[in-house]
């Protein structure tokens, strides 16, 4: 009912942002718990044409991919070079309205890893992140309005791109283990990961 409630104070788009406000409102529909993120993204979509560039300052849409190894048991982190901590792979949509496939290139961009697949095409997860102004590449402070994805990589063999100081394969459960320094989404992704049959 919430959903609904707030779903009338919108205007679904009729562009090329109706397939990702579509399958916002289905993921709103069905996690609860992500209702309230998931409804400000698809305002944000509503209100914003030009979302999916990286040219809208203020903040843009995003994919990110939750990369699991073969036997679904660990996820590959990347030591972001810019924001120097340990997050999933993923990146911006750069025009492209479709976030999976963004998810999908990003991984394989920033791992070198071929063959990556979606083991379903749902999201996932999604979430709203600030990124602090980063004088050396003179990026404002703005907001990523992140969509992930659970992909699989067919191997663990890895190229760590120049976006990462590091990449490192890890277990779920030492992603959420308190010592480990993830922020919280990051080991909520973790926690659904383990949670699905995979």
């Amino acid at each position: 009912m919430r959903l609904l409630l707030i779903g009338n104070n919108m205007t679904k788009p009729h562009d090329a942002r109706s397939v990702l406000y579509r399958k916002l409102s289905e993921y709103a529909s069905s996690h609860p718990e992500q209702t309230e993120c998931a409804c400000k993204i698809m305002r944000f979509i509503e209100k914003t044409p030009d979302c999916f560039v990286r040219s809208h300052s203020a903040g843009h849409i995003t994919g990110s991919a939750w990369l699991l190894n073969p036997d679904g048991s660990k996820a590959l982190l990347t030591l972001h070079r810019k924001l120097g901590k340990w997050l999933q792979l993923g990146g911006h949509a750069d025009g492209d309205t479709d976030t999976l496939r963004v998810a999908l290139r990003e991984a394989q961009e920033e791992s070198g890893i071929s063959g990556i697949v979606a083991v379903h095409t749902q999201i996932f997860d999604v979430d709203i992140h600030r990124i602090p102004a980063h004088s050396a590449s003179a990026e404002a402070e703005h907001w990523h309005y992140d969509v992930r994805y659970l992909l699989r990589a067919p191997h663990e063999r890895f190229c760590i791109s120049s976006e990462s100081c590091a990449l490192r394969w890890f277990t779920h459960e030492e992603i959420l283990s308190p010592s480990f320094p993830v922020d919280e989404s990051v080991r909520r992704l973790a926690k659904k990961a383990m949670q699905y049959n995979v």
